[in-house]
């Protein structure tokens, strides 16, 4: 199979517009033993500049949300609880300060590889953000990393329309964020699909 690179214009779009058309495009990993492993987008978040008290880069530049300020079309990883990587990609304009969260993906091709990295049952496999970047065999490593590059790590097209409806409402796990934030209807996902975190 095919998986052509989303290119940077794709990203560098108001946040919300680029949440919704990733629903049903296809997060590729190509391992290094060749292999490529590719799943669909069915739930993600986003989170807006300084403004959005729920976004790291709402306290400002540093060099853990330096990448959030670059270039859009790159990816922002980073480790929660000592635990579990987060992979974002990064939105908008350089200097606005935007990302995405994918929280949850359907696997769609080499399936079988991504239960040898993480051996779990049914839909455990990667419906969580901490989830799906273990099943990927994504961390650290590609956080900056190019995503419109077309190598180990990138977004394809979706393959076909989208058939499901889309869900939206307030995003998980923020509440050290101001009300207003809480409330914001910034998370998207695939209504019906078992792969919704």
């Amino acid at each position: 199979m095919h998986f052509p690179a989303l290119q940077r214009d794709f990203y560098a779009r108001p946040s919300l517009e680029v949440a919704q058309d990733l629903l049903g495009c296809l997060l590729v990993r190509q391992l290094d033993s060749g292999q490529t492993l590719a799943a669909r987008i069915v739930d993600l978040e986003a989170y807006i500049g300084q403004e959005d008290t729920a976004c790291h880069a709402s306290k400002g530049r540093t060099p853990r949300t330096e990448v959030m300020f670059g270039e859009p079309g790159h990816a922002y990883v980073y480790l929660i609880y000592g635990l579990h990587h987060l992979l974002n990609l990064v939105t908008e304009e350089a200097g606005q300060p935007c990302g995405l969260m994918l929280r949850a993906l359907e696997p769609v091709h080499n399936c079988e590889v991504m239960r040898e990295i993480r051996p779990v049952k049914g839909r455990n496999l990667c419906n969580g953000p901490g989830k799906l970047t273990r099943a990927l065999d994504v961390d650290r490593q590609f956080n900056r990393w190019d995503l419109c590059s077309g190598q180990q790590l990138w977004v394809a097209p979706r393959p076909a329309p989208l058939t499901e409806p889309v869900g939206r409402g307030p995003r998980v796990g923020i509440d050290y964020a101001d009300q207003k934030d809480r409330e914001a209807p910034w998370r998207f996902w695939l209504e019906g699909n078992p792969w919704v975190s």
